[in-house]
């Protein structure tokens, strides 16, 4: 007896079921065209890297829940902005910083507090090995410090990974801007680094 043949996939089943190999660009657009499911796999692919950066951004992991959630809310009211041909990615980003930028205007008092009753200094992090919660500390210290023109392009290269191309979209700048802020923002990195080490070991 012959065995059947397997179905054929066509554009229309794709259109219904976006997968992990449909691009972010597609996604949005089939989410914008009226298909739900592509927002879940938008939402499933970003939530966690988007919490993270907020993390870093706000200082507060229960003020980042919040502000992913508004900011994905942020995105369906504003899908019909997206436009064809525009990269996801720091359209998604510049949703997000906005939605801290706001966060912090409002107050940015919503920090938990340990049990002993101070500020957390880790920074939830996916990579794998130990933690060095001093480096964790003097890093955030530093971060803190630097203005926010340059602190967010920093946010967005060392931890988001995205390149000054992809950044210049998000905050809507040139490239060779981010480039200078980002430069000059690294400088001061390392000199409040070497000034808090110096602190921490005299």
């Amino acid at each position: 007896m012959k065995p059947a043949s397997a179905p054929v996939r066509t554009d229309a089943d794709s259109a219904r079921t976006p997968g992990a190999v449909d691009s972010d660009e597609v996604l949005m657009a089939r989410f914008c065209e009226g298909h739900a499911p592509a927002f879940d796999v938008l939402f499933q692919r970003h939530s966690r890297q988007v919490r993270g950066y907020l993390t870093r951004l706000t200082g507060s992991v229960a003020s980042a829940e919040d502000l992913v959630q508004l900011t994905f809310m942020s995105l369906v009211r504003s899908r019909g902005r997206f436009l064809v041909g525009s990269r996801f990615k720091p359209w998604l980003y510049a949703i997000a910083t906005n939605a801290a930028r706001d966060f912090q205007r409002r107050g940015r008092r919503g920090e938990e507090l340990t049990s002993e009753g101070e500020l957390p200094v880790s920074i939830p992090d996916d990579s794998p090995g130990p933690r060095d919660a001093g480096l964790e500390r003097a890093v955030r210290q530093a971060l803190d410090m630097l203005p926010e023109g340059q602190r967010i392009p920093i946010l967005l290269h060392r931890f988001e990974g995205m390149g000054f191309a992809e950044i210049a979209d998000t905050l809507g700048l040139t490239e060779s801007a981010v480039k200078v802020r980002a430069h000059r923002g690294y400088a001061r990195l390392r000199e409040l680094l070497a000034t808090l080490h110096t602190e921490t070991t005299e």
